[in-house]
């Protein structure tokens, strides 16, 4: 290897990455010999990938894993002159899809050793960053009794997945909150409220994904659904694409920056981009416009720039967009 070797550092605990088994390292550097490019390449545990980002040389570096592993990447990148690229090895990659970045290997070594890079947003609570979304209520008790599963049976994360699921239905609970993008709290009882960067659609064969990552925007759900077979009816109909914004929601709309507060509780689980940890109340939430510059491919989503061009997208992008409003609708009466 030499200096001028391109970083590819993988998380070889991913869920594609992890499948690959004793094959995976040398599928990789065939795959970037394959783009003429001579890479660094480390397979690491998922915890030792930031430190490695940290010491990782050079003017791009190559991530490979899941949402988890972009998002622990992109901590340590946002607001800096590094570009990240990414490889779609983790289980579901939520933001590779929507960056377009292609899930065949051979196709996404190329992109991410000679793509263009763009700008997009990152969003952030009590100072730390998710790339996709973040959730408090039922989906941080799905997450965490599924990882309970993984750890003690050995099961596959979309396994795991299955009785988790069930339990945190089971345990259905609302909770009590209070919501302010800048116009005072608003008080709520939900189980779940969904914060997530950038716009999320709610359409049939579209669910769950974004058309801009880069509108300077932090997108809120509060479900209204008041017990555990009210849920299932959203679930039902959600992933038929039949949600309603005004029926299903206490809350919906977009904002800048979010405090979400609970009268009486300290701390609270939160589900960071699929990994679930503890923070203290009020959560204060924003978005950071234009802070991470990743590899992407060019669409109607956003410009990808050569390697080489301007540092400046992300303070532009800011500039751009400071100033703008926000507006969280209330769907249904506080409860």
């Amino acid at each position: 290897m030499t200096g001028a070797d391109l970083p590819v550092l993988v998380n070889r605990t991913g869920g594609t990455a992890a499948s690959a088994g004793a094959d995976l390292g040398e599928r990789l550097t065939a795959a970037f010999a394959a783009a003429d490019t001579d890479i660094a390449l480390q397979l690491l545990d998922g915890p030792e990938l930031a430190d490695a980002v940290r010491g990782a040389s050079g003017a791009r570096v190559i991530v490979g894993g899941g949402d988890g592993t972009a998002a622990a990447a992109a901590a340590v990148l946002a607001n800096g002159a590094v570009e990240l690229g990414l490889l779609a090895l983790g289980t579901l990659n939520h933001l590779a899809r929507d960056l377009g970045i292609p899930r065949d290997l051979d196709e996404a070594a190329a992109l991410a050793a000679h793509g263009g890079a763009r700008a997009i947003d990152l969003g952030e609570v009590n100072g730390h960053v998710f790339v996709n979304n973040a959730s408090i209520g039922l989906y941080p008790a799905m997450v965490r009794r599924r990882d309970a599963y993984r750890e003690s049976r050995g099961l596959p994360k979309w396994v795991a997945s299955i009785p988790a699921a069930w339990q945190a239905w089971t345990h259905f609970r609302r909770r009590r909150l209070s919501l302010d993008t800048g116009g005072g709290p608003r008080p709520l009882a939900t189980s779940l409220l969904f914060v997530g960067n950038n716009r999320y659609s709610l359409e049939r064969g579209e669910i769950g994904c974004r058309d801009v990552l880069d509108g300077g925007r932090l997108s809120i759900f509060a479900l209204a659904a008041p017990g555990r077979f009210a849920l299932l009816w959203f679930a039902l109909r959600a992933v038929t694409g039949r949600a309603d914004r005004n029926a299903d929601f206490l809350a919906f709309g977009d904002g800048e920056t979010l405090t979400v507060d609970s009268p009486g509780a300290a701390d609270v689980e939160v589900a960071l981009d699929g990994e679930v940890m503890t923070l203290a109340f009020p959560l204060r939430f924003r978005i950071r416009p234009g802070a991470l510059r990743i590899v992407a491919p060019p669409s109607a989503k956003g410009p990808a720039e050569r390697p080489g061009d301007s540092e400046g997208a992300g303070a532009d992008q800011r500039a751009a967009k400071a100033g703008a409003g926000q507006a969280v609708h209330a769907a249904r009466p506080a409860r």
